[in-house]
């Protein structure tokens, strides 16, 4: 990167990791914004276009697109609208690295446009790959993009696989904080808030991130996503409880040894690798002192009292369209949980009920399909959250 400026567009700029990798464009004067989109956080996009002036802009809701085309008609910044002016502003941009860091499932279809541009995509959206790995992969490959993990979990295995050879490679070894509720029994998570569960120990992140860590359904769609960005069986991905949330994963090699990637929790990190990379830069976090950190603690997670962990596990292991309906279930269910709708229990539940419901495909599996799978699992989660609210109705009379 010496000498030269490389542009960068950023999907999902108003949320938790856009907006840290816009600290890290500011903080680097290699870097610099030419494009960003959002969904309808019209006032914070507006506040970033006028301090980055990006060339192009892009709202999801058309909408917000058309207020804030007012608000920043001052600034010469072309702004888009929908998803049809979202596809044309990653077409038409000039970046040389995409940061998709998108919420959820409809991160997918950025991550499909950025992939025809054949440039380096910096991957925030872990639904992109949990739900279509294999056709993302398929469709990066013939385009030439590559996908540079920003969660911090892959982007340490992706640090780590720099020194040995996939065929070297043991295991990989996830970590997790464990979320709020380590060391809980199933009856103690019966009585939890959802103020409880927002509250993580380590990490600050968006409301339904942060259930999903507390409920390890996140760490589930890690072993789902690393198994697909790195090639790996799920029987070689072991996930281990880390309540420091420094050691960020590790790769073990056929010798035994591991290889780890150490900081302090901080997505700016991961940020900055992925649009910098293959270059290191000083960064923007601050610097980790083991000495001051002392010790590090490492145990197996409780599948019984975090049910959806090993679920997970399984939608791997079934594959075709089961990690999407995983993935669609579990965010109608948190999407209630957050409204609440229902308690945190009936997360689990909510997402094992659909799942065992649904029937398989036949492969090939299409986006298509992926699609479909998507909408039918989100009205029987829907359903399934309905009637408990239904009998929770009935209980409190």
């Amino acid at each position: 990167m010496k000498g030269s400026v490389r542009k960068v567009a950023v999907l999902g700029s108003t949320g938790s990791v856009g907006t840290q990798a816009l600290d890290v464009i500011r903080a680097q004067e290699g870097l610099s914004l030419c494009a960003l989109s959002a969904k309808n956080n019209v006032e914070e996009a507006e506040k970033q276009i006028r301090a980055f002036s990006p060339a192009f802009a892009a709202m999801a809701d058309p909408r917000a697109a058309a207020e804030l085309m007012l608000r920043v008609a001052d600034t010469g910044t072309r702004v888009f609208a929908g998803r049809e002016g979202i596809a044309e502003m990653i077409a038409s941009c000039g970046a040389d690295v995409y940061l998709n860091s998108v919420l959820g499932f409809e991160g997918l279809f950025s991550t499909r446009e950025i992939i025809k541009t054949g440039k380096p995509l910096a991957l925030s959206n872990k639904e992109s790959i949990v739900t279509a790995g294999e056709l993302v992969k398929k469709a990066a490959k013939r385009s030439g993009t590559e996908i540079l993990p920003v969660d911090s979990e892959h982007c340490a295995i992706h640090q780590c696989l720099r020194v040995g050879e996939h065929g070297e490679i043991k295991k990989l070894l996830l970590t997790a904080s464990g979320g709020p509720f380590y060391g809980y029994s199933p009856r103690e998570l019966e009585k939890v808030t959802l103020e409880e569960t927002l509250a993580h120990p380590t990490w600050k992140m968006g409301k339904k991130i942060t259930v999903d860590s507390a409920t390890l359904m996140n760490k589930g769609f890690e072993v789902i996503e690393a198994s697909r960005l790195f090639d790996v069986p799920g029987e070689k991905i072991e996930v281990l409880v880390h309540r420091e949330s420094i050691v960020h994963s590790a790769v073990e090699y056929a010798d035994h040894a591991i290889l780890a990637q150490l900081s302090l929790p901080d997505m700016r990190f991961c940020a900055q690798y992925a649009l910098t990379y293959p270059c290191r830069l000083p960064g923007p976090t601050e610097e980790l002192s083991l000495a001051e950190i002392g010790s590090l603690s490492f145990a197996r997670p409780d599948l019984t009292a975090f049910p959806l962990l090993a679920l997970a596990y399984r939608a791997l292991s079934d594959g075709g369209i089961y990690p999407a309906v995983l993935n669609a279930a579990n965010e109608e269910a948190v999407h209630a949980f957050l409204d609440k709708k229902i308690r945190y229990p009936e997360i689990a539940e909510v997402v094992t009920a659909v799942y065992e419901e649904t029937p398989p495909l036949g492969v090939p599996l299409t986006f298509k399909q992926i699609y479909q799978a998507d909408a039918e699992a989100r009205l029987a989660a829907g359903e399934r959250v309905r009637r408990i609210e239904i009998q929770e109705r009935k209980l409190s009379r």
